[in-house]
C-alpha cells in the first residue's frame, strides 16, 4: 500500500534540509537560490543515471557499466563532432542515446539469454567499454577547441534561468514518474523485483523485463555521456571514473532495495540530491573532498541497514498475523 507521504522519502528530505541548514550556519551563501540552482545542475547527471540504475536494481540486477557507457558514448560523439562539426545537435543526441541503449542491450542479453549474474556481466562490459575508448581515441583527449560551439553550448544554454542540463534532468524525472506508476512496463519492473516467480504466473517474462531495464539504463547513460562531455568540454579515457559507485549509492540512499521490488523515483532523486549537496558543501566548510567517499559509504551502510531492518519487521508482522489466524482456526 502506498502512502500519501512516503516515510523513507520524508526522512531523506528532512536529512537534506538539516544538512543545508548546518552548511548555511557556516556559509549563508550556500542556500542562495543561484547557488542551489548550480548545485542542482551539478547533480543533474547523477539524477539521470540514478533513475536508470533504479529501474535495473528494482528487477534484482545491477549495472556497474553506466560510467563506462557514459565515457564511451561521450568520447564517440565528441570525435564525431570533431570530424563533422556542423552535424545537428538533435542528431548527436540521438546517436548518443542509441549507442548507450545498444551497450545496455548487450548487458541485458548476456543476463537474459546466458543467465550470467548481472554484477559479473557489467563488471566485464565496464572494462571492455573503457578499453574501446582507448582503442578509438588512441589514448588522446578531445579538448574544447576541437568541439563546435553548438556542441558545447547546448547543455549550458539557459531556459527560464536554468541550464538545459537541469531541464533534461527534470524532464527525465517527470517521464520516469509517469512510466513507473502509470505504464505496464513500470508495473512489470516492480513485479519482477518483488516476486519473479509470481510474475511468471501472471504472464510477465522476467528475463525480457530485465533486458529492457538494462536498455533504459544504457540509453540514459548514453544521453548523459553527451551532456557530460559537452558541459565540461573535454573527453578522455578515464572520464567519470568510479562514478558508477556514486550512482549505486544514490539509489541505495534513496531507499531502492538492492533485493529488488522496493523503491521510488522520488527516492532515487533525493538520494542523488543528498550526494550532490554533500559534494558541493565539503569545500565550502573546509573539509577535504576525499571525505565524500567516507560519507557516501557511511550513508550506504545506514541505508542498507535501514532497508534490511524494515524488511525483517515486515516479515515478523506477516508471521504474527499468520499465527493469529491459525490460532483462530483451531
Amino acid at each position: 500500500m502506498s502512502r500519501l507521504i512516503p516515510i523513507r522519502e520524508t526522512i531523506l528530505a528532512s536529512a537534506i534540509l538539516l544538512l543545508m541548514v548546518l552548511i548555511a550556519s557556516r556559509f549563508s551563501g550556500f542556500v542562495a537560490p543561484s547557488n542551489l540552482a548550480n548545485v542542482f545542475n551539478d547533480t543533474a547527471p547523477l539524477i539521470i543515471l540514478a533513475l536508470g540504475q533504479m529501474v535495473v536494481i528494482l528487477t534484482r540486477c545491477i549495472d556497474l557499466s553506466v560510467a563506462a557507457n557514459l565515457a564511451l558514448t561521450g568520447m564517440t560523439v565528441a570525435m564525431i563532432n570533431m570530424v563533422f562539426p556542423t552535424l545537428p545537435i538533435p542528431l548527436i543526441i540521438a546517436i548518443a542515446v542509441l549507442l548507450g541503449a545498444a551497450m545496455g542491450a548487450i548487458n541485458g542479453l548476456l543476463v537474459w539469454k546466458l543467465s550470467i549474474p548481472p554484477i559479473v556481466v557489467t563488471l566485464g562490459t565496464m572494462t571492455i567499454f573503457r578499453g574501446i575508448i582507448f582503442l578509438i581515441s588512441d589514448g588522446k583527449w578531445v579538448n574544447s577547441h576541437e568541439m563546435s560551439a553548438s556542441f558545447t553550448g547546448f547543455p549550458r544554454a539557459l531556459i527560464l534561468g536554468l541550464p538545459v542540463l537541469s531541464w533534461v534532468a527534470i524532464a527525465t524525472v517527470v517521464i520516469f514518474a509517469i512510466m513507473m506508476s502509470r505504464t505496464q512496463f513500470g508495473r512489470s519492473i516492480f513485479a519482477v523485483g518483488g516476486n519473479p516467480h509470481a510474475a511468471v504466473y501472471t504472464g510477465i517474462n522476467v528475463g525480457k523485463t530485465q533486458f529492457w531495464a538494462f536498455v533504459v539504463s544504457g540509453a540514459l547513460a548514453g544521453l548523459t555521456g553527451y551532456l557530460w562531455v559537452a558541459r565540461y568540454a573535454v573527453a578522455y579515457v578515464d572520464i567519470a571514473g568510479g562514478f558508477e559507485l556514486e550512482v549505486v549509492a544514490a539509489c541505495v540512499i534513496g531507499g531502492i532495495s538492492i533485493a529488488g521490488g522496493i523503491g521510488s523515483v522520488g527516492g532515487a532523486v533525493l538520494g542523488a540530491i543528498f550526494l550532490g549537496v554533500v559534494k558541493n558543501a565539503l569545500p565550502v566548510v573546509n573539509i577535504s573532498p576525499f571525505w565524500q567517499l567516507a560519507i557516501s559509504g557511511s550513508a550506504i551502510l545506514i541505508a542498507v541497514a535501514f532497508n534490511a531492518r524494515a524488511g525483517r519487521a515486515k516479515g515478523r508482522i506477516i508471521l504474527k498475523s499468520d499465527e493469529t489466524s491459525m490460532g483462530a482456526a483451531q
